[in-house]
Formats: structure tokens, sequence, C-alpha cells
């Protein structure tokens, strides 16, 4: 379908990549790796004639049409949400006219023999099927279905483009692609601004797209449930792998290990070679042998190894300093937008060392609650830090706030003090910044270097609590590996904002879930939610919304008094469980609430005394744990009821 052929691009005198070829088939699912900077968005804008090659060149069929979604975009304002998407559908339009000249030309022309009226008729059934690929007959049940998947809600689909932030326009824009049916979608960071739901349903019309699919993104498992094939970008050459993401490291590794063995074992035999040439040169009876065995060397292709680009960020956080055992506090916690409600009445605490996930649809409130939390936004109710806690906040747009004017250098010696100062050099190796990267105004970074630069300002001091906002939007696969690492590694308490599945996985130990305005938490790490919610995958979520369609659907007058009956009792006896729910949470709340009362005081080394010597006051703080404990068991049992009630 595309053919790119012996292409070269060079940056400041040294090759981005250099006479690299490949095929694009009709139903590929490519994934592009590699190290930030390596190319791969510089290699998709080549693929969508956005920029031109060094030399070499990019053939595609005249009727191959092609959709880009780059990572920063120009945005349409001044039309609703729905009706911006539906100029995905200029297509349709053209084809509406094209259809209706070739309809006149047909009444009015009468050589149906000729070469001519039979190519109208090719146009004609052309146009159609077309027009059917692209949903001409269902176009607004089309926007709709696109728009839904990905996250926007019926109330939005009349609001004004302009009220939405940048990256729910992206997801505008991304609709119009996913509509306007391409041969080739060109997809780069997809993922970058959606919540898991919407990956999965991305993930799920990605799968089953008609034509192909080429992709930068740095989601594993995102890439991991797409992907087919993966072509890497490393050290100015291309690679080609017939797998997945996962299944291409390993293949790599093999196939570096294999070349490897195979040089080692040549290298014996061209040693071997040349000491008996060297034994036998000078002997006039041997000297033939000699030269059979010199032009034998001759003919051997030396088997290379592919080079491997080893280069990697390293870096481990600070020590954290010691908090109190409570870092966050929030009681009847209430935020509004000009009257928008987006969470009321939440109550939350964080306790030292707790590893908390943030989750939930984009728009839920989970950046909204990060900015009330290192104070960036006003609040109704109460949130209090606890004591000695300090923040080191990355924000979602940490990497767009950098001044483009500045340096790198200068990005960081601005905001080292003391003896980070003398040390700013060798912190920016740690992050791939050496040499005469260091002098790079930040404007002509990429996304991933401006990403990996932000972060090197969180090392700066020692935190005691990291709030991450979208910390892994940008950077690669390496660079994300190693951040989680050093994560893993931070004893201070930890909130992350992310959609990335694979990233979150055994990071965190909680998950608070933003929801109607609500916060559930979890227990456990992303996957441990996922099954919880039983969202794995959003064909669960159908057959389930079937099976309730079929189960709502007209009875027989002589059953449905029946049923009526037995439905007013399973809804009293639902309410039921619901309200011991209900209670049981708040005595748990109250517990907890009084108990790290106690626990405040046992801190204070002056109350420390007066508790410990009150042999009733600290029997009575042992029996409410006593109780809190039984009272959780009572929780779990009522829940399974609760779940086991709302399945039926």
């Amino acid at each position: 379908m595309i053919s790119v052929s012996n292409v070269s691009v060079s940056f400041s005198g040294s090759y981005l990549y250099e006479e690299i070829s490949f095929l694009i088939n009709q139903k590929d699912r490519i994934g592009l790796a590699g190290k930030n900077g390596a190319g791969k968005s510089t290699l998709l804008k080549i693929l969508s004639g956005e920029m031109k090659a060094d030399s070499g060149e990019v053939s595609r069929p005249a009727d191959c049409t092609l959709g880009y979604l780059p990572q920063d975009m120009v945005h349409n304002l001044g039309k609703t949400v729905f009706d911006e998407t539906a100029t995905a559908f200029a297509e349709i339009k053209q084809l509406e006219r094209k259809l209706a000249d070739i309809g006149i030309q047909l009444e009015t022309r009468t050589d149906y023999e000729s070469d001519g009226y039979m190519k109208l008729i090719n146009d004609l059934n052309d146009a159609n099927e077309r027009m059917n690929l692209l949903g001409a007959y269902s176009m607004d049940s089309e926007i709709e279905q696109t728009l839904f998947g990905l996250g926007f809600e019926r109330k939005d689909l009349n609001r004004m483009t302009d009220e939405f932030s940048g990256g729910w326009r992206m997801r505008i824009e991304l609709a119009k692609l996913l509509l306007q049916k391409p041969n080739v979608l060109l997809l780069d960071e997809p993922t970058n601004h959606l919540d898991i739901e919407s990956i999965q349903w991305l993930e799920d019309m990605l799968k089953n797209y008609y034509g192909a699919v080429v992709m930068v993104s740095h989601d594993k498992a995102f890439l991991d449930n797409i992907t087919t094939r993966t072509l890497e970008i490393s050290l100015g050459q291309l690679f080609d792998y017939k797998a997945n993401y996962s299944r291409y490291l390993l293949l790599r590794k093999e196939r570096r290990e294999q070349q490897a063995s195979a040089h080692k074992n040549q290298q014996k035999f061209i040693e071997k070679t040349e000491a008996l040439i060297d034994k036998y040169r000078a002997k006039a009876s041997k000297a033939s042998f000699a030269q059979s065995l010199i032009k034998k060397l001759d003919k051997i292709e030396v088997i290379e190894v592919d080079g491997e680009d080893n280069a990697a960020i390293r870096f481990n956080f600070p020590p954290a300093p010691r908090a109190g055992k409570v870092v966050v506090e929030a009681e009847r916690l209430k935020k509004a937008y000009d009257g928008k409600v987006i969470f009321s009445n939440i109550d939350y605490m964080i306790e030292r060392e707790d590893r908390i996930a943030f989750v939930g649809k984009n728009g839920e409130g989970k950046s909204t609650m990060s900015k009330l939390i290192v104070g960036d936004e006003p609040f109704e109710g109460m949130l209090k830090l606890g004591h000695n806690v300090n923040i080191g906040y990355y924000a979602q747009n940490q990497a767009e706030t950098l001044d483009g004017e500045a340096t790198v250098f200068q990005t960081i010696d601005e905001v080292a003090v003391g003896d980070a100062r003398k040390n700013v050099r060798s912190l920016l190796g740690s992050f791939l910044f050496s040499g005469d990267d260091v002098d790079k105004k930040v404007k002509v970074l990429s996304g991933g270097e401006k990403g990996r630069l932000a972060m090197c300002k969180l090392l700066l001091q020692p935190y005691s609590l990291l709030v991450l906002d979208e910390p892994t939007n940008h950077l690669d696969m390496k660079s994300k590996e190693v951040l989680k690492n050093a994560l893993m590694k931070y004893d201070g308490t930890l909130i992350v904002v992310s959609h990335d599945r694979d990233f979150l996985q055994g990071l965190t130990t909680k998950v608070f879930e933003f929801r109607g305005g609500n916060i559930k938490p979890h227990i456990g790490d992303v996957n441990d939610y996922l099954s919880a919610r039983k969202i794995e995958s959003f064909k669960e979520l159908e057959q389930k919304a079937k099976q309730q369609k079929v189960a709502s659907a007209p009875l027989p007058a002589s059953e449905n008094k029946v049923n009526h009956e037995e439905q007013k009792q399973k809804e009293k006896e639902l309410r039921t469980v619901q309200n011991a729910v209900t209670k049981s949470e708040q005595e748990i709340a109250r517990l907890e609430k009084e108990i790290n009362a106690f626990d405040e005081k046992l801190l204070d080394p002056e109350q420390y005394t007066v508790v410990v010597a009150d042999k009733q006051m600290f029997a009575r703080y042992e029996s409410m744990k006593k109780q809190l404990e039984t009272e959780m068991l009572k929780w779990e049992e009522l829940q399974g009821k609760l779940e086991v009630f709302q399945k039926v």
C-alpha cells in the first residue's frame, strides 16, 4: 500500500536514519519503537506528506487515503462537538455531488457500448461502495457512537468545542479520523489524553479497523493488544519484526545473541585461517594452498551484530523527609467550576507511605484533586496536610510550562540551590542531556525530552509527598521503566494520576476511583481495580447490556403480576443491604477518626506518657481497633451480598 525506499533524514550533520526501506501492507498493525529523539514522530510526518525526507522516496497508490493524528495540532473552534465531528464526512458530500453528476450523465447519454459509458458505471459502483464504507446512511449514529466511545456524554454533543480542554479537542480530532475511515491511520501518541475506559474502546476499534494502522505509543499494553508488527528505529537503522512489542523485545534479544554467537565463531574461523596462511605462505610447495585460503577469506561476508542504543536515564528520588502519620486529610470536600460541581462531600485520609493511583474517566476530577492537594485551586470543605509534609508536584502539562527560550542547562540551573548547583551537569547527564545537548533551547526538544527535563527538576530537593499527574506522557519505554523503578524505591507517600496500565501495575497499593462526583477506594493495584470493576473488556459490558435488555422485555400478562411482586421484594432486600453497607461505612469512618486522634496523641511525646498511663483510656483505644477489624469484616460480607443483589 505504501512503499518507503532508501529514505534518509539528517539533523545538524548527523543522520536520524539512513537509507531505510519498508512496506506498509493493507491490514498491517504497526508499532514504531525507539527511544525519545530516535525519529518516530518524524517518520510519521514523512509518511503523511507533512515533511520531506532528505533523500529517498515514499510512494503510494493514487486512491490511498491517509489519516494523520499528530501530537500537537491546531483545533477548530466555533462549532458544537457534534457539528465539528460531522465535518469528517466532507468526503460523503463530495461523493453525493459526484453521484448526482453521474446520474445526470447516465440519463442523457445513449452510447451504452462505449468505454466512456462503462467508466461511468464503474465510477458509480466505486462511489456507492465508498459511501457504504464511510457510513453515509448511518452518519449521525456513527458520530454519536464514536464520541461516546471516546468518553463524551450526550449532554456534551451540543456544547461548543471552545469549552473543552486541549485533551478533549484531541479526542474530537481522533473521532473525525476514525469516521473518515482512511486506508492508513497514522497515530502519534493517541492515548496521551485518554482515560483507561476510552483506551480500551479505542483498542477494540483499531483491532477491527479495515485498513492499516501505524502508530507511536509508549503504552506497552496498548501496543501489545493491537500491533502485530514492530518497526524499531535505533542508531539510524530500521529493524522489522513481525510481532507485537513484548514479543519484539524477546526476538530482538534472541537475534542479537545469535548474531553475537555467529560473529564469535566466524572470528575464530578467520583467525585460524589467517594462521594457516601465515604458516604456508613462505613455502613454495604450499603457496597455492595459501592463495586459495586468501581467496576464501576474501569471499567471506563478515557477520555484524546489530547496534544497540543502551542509553537510558539513571536516577533515584532522594530519601523522603519524615512526615506525620496522616499526610492528607479531607472532609466534606467540594469543588465546582462556574457552577458545575466536579465532586462534593468527599472524605478520605492518606497516610504516610501510602501509594495511591487516581483513576477514572477524564473530567471526573483526578487532576483537579491533585491541584487541590498541592494548593493550586480553591475549594469548599476541609483539606489539610499533615505534619512536616512537603510536596513535589509534576503537573499534566509540566513539560509545556517550561520556558522555550531557556536552554536545558538554564532550566535546571535557575532553580537549583546549594550543592545541587555544583552538580547540574551530572544531573542532566543522568537524564541523557550531555555535551552540546545542555545548550539546546527547550523549544527544539521533543515531547519526551521535555518530559525528562521536567522530571529532572523534581530531583532538586527531597519531598515527603510526590503528586504526579500523567508523568509518563511522551516518555519512551526505557524512560518509563526507569521512572517506575525509581518510584518503586521511593520511600515517601505517592499519588499518581495515570491511564497507563502497564506503568501502574504493581506500583500502587490503593486505587481511588473518581466516578459520578464521588471517590471510591479500592485495595490493590490497577489490575485488582479492573477486576473489581469488571471493565477489562467492553465486550463484557455490551453482553451485560444485551442480557439486561432481554431481561426487561415485556412478559405475558399472567407472569407480569408475579414477577412484579418478586421484583418489589428484591428491591426491598437490596435497599436493606444498601442501608446496612452505608451504616457500616459510617461506623468504620467514625472508628478510624477516633483511632487516628489517639495515634496523633501517641506521636506527641508530651501526650504519649499521659495516654499510656491512663489504663482505661488505653484499653478503649485497643477496644476500638478490635471493633474496627470486626466492622471491616462485616462490611466485606455486606459488600459481597450487595454485589450479588446488583448482579441479579
